[in-house]
């Protein structure tokens, strides 16, 4: 009877007796050899056992990197906040920062689109890009001679012509099934919050024959105009003009 109970025992954990920096130490051993669970895993011990030893603060941090990489996001996000929140003024706090928004910018597939420059609308995440934008913005904001930062700057443009792009997306979507209205309000967003990137040519435009099709030309005739004036060679003024020719030559001559 008291072998079978002895058997039933849980084994004993092997880093109960390390040191913190023993345990540091195979974190990173682990971190080397792309163990990234296990290297978490002894990056939380550290942090439980030690939480006021040398390592701690560090072991927070490079938890959430090992959760990033172990396929974590919600556990590499929930340390980078801790991390935040319990070392505000930590030199590395802006990585923290940075590390966020990669986690949230590498959702699905993000990190194949920055890097060969292609765009997959079909199943990214809008809440993901919005979180990644807020914390690159945030890193900026609060730490703008960062070395993250230059990187962070890039990524925020690429979001804010990918987010752009998605709206416009939306709006086509709209236009082909008449509803007109929602269209109008979809470009109306695209100009107020991303007139900079590349789609505020297609919000005008699109904008422009969503009034024609509403019947009201006042409107798509002013929608043309900035149109011209900031896209003179814009392909939609050649479908304006089409769809309204009197459009176009009232204000700004014949279109070419």
């Amino acid at each position: 009877m008291l072998a079978a109970c002895s058997s039933l025992k849980q084994p004993t954990d092997p880093t109960q007796s390390w040191s913190a920096e023993k345990l540091y130490q195979e974190a990173h051993n682990a971190l080397g050899q792309s163990n990234f669970v296990l290297a978490a895993n002894y990056m939380e011990k550290l942090e439980a056992r030690y939480p006021y030893g040398k390592y701690a603060a560090q072991a927070q941090l490079e938890s959430a990197y090992a959760y990033y990489r172990a396929g974590e996001p919600t556990l590499a996000i929930a340390a980078a906040d801790r991390f935040i929140r319990l070392h505000p003024t930590h030199p590395f706090v802006d990585y923290a920062y940075y590390l966020k928004g990669l986690v949230s910018f590498n959702a699905k597939h993000g990190a194949l689109e920055w890097l060969i420059g292609t765009k997959d609308y079909s199943d990214r995440d809008p809440k993901s890009m919005q979180d990644a934008l807020e914390a690159f913005e945030e890193l900026v904001r609060r730490f703008p001679d960062s070395k993250y930062a230059p990187d962070a700057r890039q990524r925020i443009t690429y979001l804010h012509n990918l987010m752009a792009e998605s709206e416009i997306n939306v709006a086509r979507h709209y236009y082909k099934r008449h509803a007109y209205v929602a269209v109008v309000n979809r470009c109306k967003w695209v100009l107020d919050h991303y007139q900079r990137t590349p789609s505020a040519e297609d919000a005008l435009g699109i904008q422009s024959l969503a009034y024609l099709k509403m019947g009201m030309p006042e409107l798509a005739r002013d929608s043309a105009r900035v149109l011209k004036l900031n896209f003179p060679k814009s392909k939609y003024l050649k479908e304006v003009a089409a769809a309204d020719p009197s459009l176009l030559a009232a204000k700004s001559g014949n279109p070419q």
